[in-house]
């Protein structure tokens, strides 16, 4: 009996060490090929590995879930806030783009911010057109009225308060662009607060082109102001020639961290006010509660709303306002007297 129980055991462990191979490649070509059984996966021995295979299976799919619920909120955050190449008109539809073919490693495709500064630039067009049509039908006793009444006092703040305080004596020729800059900059920010609209100014490469601009029109003023001589004379700041080799680098980086400046300032400001009236929304969709929506998400989100209609026109002012004050500064004579004046003036 011995003999036998141990041959029986010695047989047993044979068929183990064949079997238990054998399950194993039979539950990887479950898991790597479900749609291709082979005809060893339909016998009773494969049974047992299918709830093997399936829990891991759920396990992944759930978590999959998970990951994509909680991205949810920032993808449309982020599809707000970022450019595309489509016109997105939920639930209605979208339209895509044309996309044109890279030039010398530039994309210059059209995008959702640039058909916004399309849309700003024909609104002005049409808005000046508009209100200089009515002021050539008014005779010079008559007062504006309306549109043209709210654009003449837009464009008396900009040329008393803001021009001619920081610019001083020749402010007027810097004025067109000035009141170009403020316009376009603040219907802008206005659009991005409407339904189906798009701020261009929370895109990085709008912000700094308008910098550039002021930079080139603030050098050419310096230039034409001082002439070649005495625009090297101001990167020393009227210092002994002893501090040149400190003042004039600093100069010259000044000249490049204002623009920055002024990018920055715009497209942080502009795009932080979107991304939080977003977050309070989807507050109440995160945590799935009708109290929180009630109480925190809509009164918070419509205020951020209000005070955005405000930051518009407090963002355009101030890239125009500092735009003057950069020209002040380089236009100034006699170490800065007259811009110093005309700021403490206002």
């Amino acid at each position: 009996m011995k003999r036998v129980n141990v041959i029986q055991a010695k047989t047993l462990l044979k068929i183990i060490a064949v079997l238990v191979p054998l399950l194993f490649t039979m539950n990887g070509l479950a898991y790597a090929s479900p749609e291709q059984p082979s005809k060893a996966l339909k016998s009773n021995v494969s049974a047992p590995a299918v709830p093997a295979v399936s829990a891991p299976a759920t396990e992944a799919a759930q978590g999959a879930e998970v990951a994509e619920g909680e991205e949810k909120a920032g993808d449309v955050i982020m599809h707000h806030i970022l450019d595309k190449n489509v016109l997105a008109f939920e639930p209605f539809g979208e339209i895509s783009l044309p996309k044109i073919p890279p030039i010398a490693g530039i994309d210059i495709s059209i995008t959702k911010h640039v058909v916004m500064l399309w849309v700003v630039s024909a609104l002005l067009l049409i808005v000046f057109s508009v209100v200089s049509g009515k002021y050539k039908n008014m005779s010079a006793t008559q007062a504006p009225k309306g549109l043209a009444n709210a654009m003449e006092a837009l464009v008396e703040f900009i040329r008393l308060d803001v021009a001619k305080s920081n610019i001083g004596h020749g402010y007027e020729k810097h004025l067109p662009y000035l009141l170009t800059v403020f316009f376009f900059i603040l219907f802008c920010n206005l659009l991005g607060l409407i339904p189906y609209g798009a701020t261009a100014t929370g895109n990085v490469n709008v912000t700094l082109t308008l910098s550039v601009f002021t930079f080139f029109v603030t050098q050419i003023a310096a230039f034409k102001a001082h002439g070649v001589k005495g625009y090297l004379q101001h990167l020393t700041a009227g210092t002994h020639w002893s501090l040149w080799i400190i003042m004039v680098p600093i100069e010259i980086i000044g000249q490049f961290t204002k623009p920055f400046a002024l990018t920055v300032r715009l497209f942080a400001n502009m795009t932080a006010g979107h991304i939080i009236i977003l977050s309070l929304i989807f507050i109440s969709f995160i945590l799935k509660s009708y109290v929180v929506a009630v109480a925190v998400s809509v009164p918070f989100a419509i205020f951020i709303y209000l005070l955005e209609l405000f930051v518009a026109f407090l963002q355009a002012f101030v890239f125009t306002m500092l735009s003057a004050l950069f020209i002040g500064l380089a236009t100034a004579h006699e170490g800065h007297d007259e811009p110093a004046a005309g700021v403490a003036h206002h």
